[in-house]
């Protein structure tokens, strides 16, 4: 495992609070959701991709129209490496040591974990505390939004969770969704809050799902005991996504579908997997692509100790151990979450599962920001998400072509790598 590097936290913390440059990237493998493109090239101008193309006579043009000189230092040789879109994760937690618990300096710290290796965009994740305490961090994470592009809201994992579908949560802060508390947590958000796992069959589960759902917030079925009816009446009643299929919920089985099944045949509902390996095993995954293709969203889940040696660490108030990069409660001896990268995920999925490349960049890319409409023009991230197109935000990769590790990393046509 990488040792925190902590020059690269105020490194990536200062490229993400500049203006963007002019930027074009040339000789390039372009993989996205649309496809393959050999050859390819890309210019940005003013953080947003402004043309695309493999002809290099309109690559000179589209860098005239930039204002950028096709032989200037803002033209990247990719050498045939692979050009992708930023990776955007829904669900983390932490990295480098440090959680998005932990006040401004555990957002820059985690987040710049998770930048460096290529995932510019994040829905960040909260784990379960105190009511007043996941308002306090819900307060700290909208004044951290307000100046950092690459924060695009909140999920938050708990507190309505199932007390034996828990996992690594606190049992002693799990919560019934009553009304009240949906609307404390709705106030402290300020409209930050993008996801809440809930157990919809938990007394106000299904009422909760539909306060959210109005309020513009995605709930997502996970951590549960619900069958397969009453994820049905889920996701009718708003859920839009299951939190990590298979793990802390009903196994889907031939009498008994559960939540799998039932999210599986709504082609609504945005599926997310992490893909380590660990928490799922690899037919599950090949699988779970083959039954919900362009509705999968590889996540991580992953926890401060990512990107860091195997060692106690803490989540929330509980300790845990990472022994061979997986953590594990120290009491009970629960899955506690990841260490894993979307890097990592996209790569495994690629090299070591056969997927299909395009399916797994999508996976990590424009399947997420389909989620929450960050596909389109919006008023979280202006230019939409998910594609080297014109149009799009100039979040781009550069990765080795036969290792798929990244190698270079803009947001917004801001260089963090």
């Amino acid at each position: 495992m990488e040792i925190v590097r902590h020059e690269h936290v105020d490194e990536i913390t200062a490229a993400l609070k500049a203006s963007p440059a002019g930027l074009a990237i040339r000789n390039a493998k372009l993989i996205d959701a649309n496809g393959v493109r050999e050859h390819a090239w890309a210019v940005a101008d003013h953080g947003v991709i402004s043309a695309v193309g493999s002809n290099d006579p309109d690559f000179a043009r589209a860098c005239e129209q930039a204002g950028i000189a096709p032989e200037g230092t803002e033209v990247v040789d990719a050498r045939g490496r692979i050009l992708a879109p930023g990776y955007i994760d829904t669900h983390a937690h932490g990295g480098w040591g440090m959680s998005f618990d932990d006040g401004p300096q555990g957002i820059e710290t985690a987040r710049a974990a998770h930048a460096f290796h290529g995932t510019t965009r994040a829905v960040v994740s909260l784990i379960t505390n105190p009511i007043d305490t996941i308002c306090r961090n819900l307060t700290a994470l909208h004044a951290a939004m307000a100046g950092r592009p690459d924060i695009l809201g909140v999920h938050l994992e708990g507190p309505f969770l199932a007390p034996t579908r828990r996992g690594a949560h606190d049992p002693e802060c799990l919560r019934d969704p009553q009304p009240e508390l949906v609307e404390q947590l709705l106030e402290a958000g300020q409209g930050a809050i993008r996801q809440i796992t809930i157990a919809p069959e938990l007394p106000h589960g299904l009422d909760a799902i539909g306060r959210f759902a109005k309020a513009d917030v995605i709930p997502a079925v996970g951590h549960c005991e619900a069958d397969y009816e009453t994820a049905r009446k889920a996701f009718d009643a708003g859920a839009g996504i299951l939190t990590h299929i298979f793990n802390a919920m009903n196994g889907l089985k031939h009498r008994a579908p559960g939540p799998v099944a039932a999210a599986i045949e709504d082609t609504r509902i945005s599926i997310e997997l992490i893909n380590d390996g660990f928490h799922v095993q690899d037919p599950m995954v090949k699988i779970a692509f083959q039954l919900a293709p362009h509705r999968i969203e590889l996540i991580t889940d992953a926890m401060s100790a990512t990107g860091c040696p195997d060692g106690h660490y803490l989540l929330g108030a509980l300790s845990v151990n990472v022994v061979g990069g997986h953590a594990r409660l120290v009491e009970g001896g629960a899955i506690a979450g990841s260490t894993l990268l979307l890097e990592k995920a996209v790569s495994r999925a690629v090299l070591e599962l056969g997927v299909d490349p395009i399916q797994a960049v999508e996976a990590a890319t424009l399947s997420p920001a389909k989620t929450y409409g960050f596909d389109r023009p919006n008023a979280i991230t202006g230019a939409p998400l998910g594609l080297v197109a014109p149009g799009y935000a100039a979040d781009l990769l550069l990765l080795d072509d036969t290792q798929w590790s990244v190698q270079r990393v803009w947001c917004g046509g801001r260089s963090l790598r």
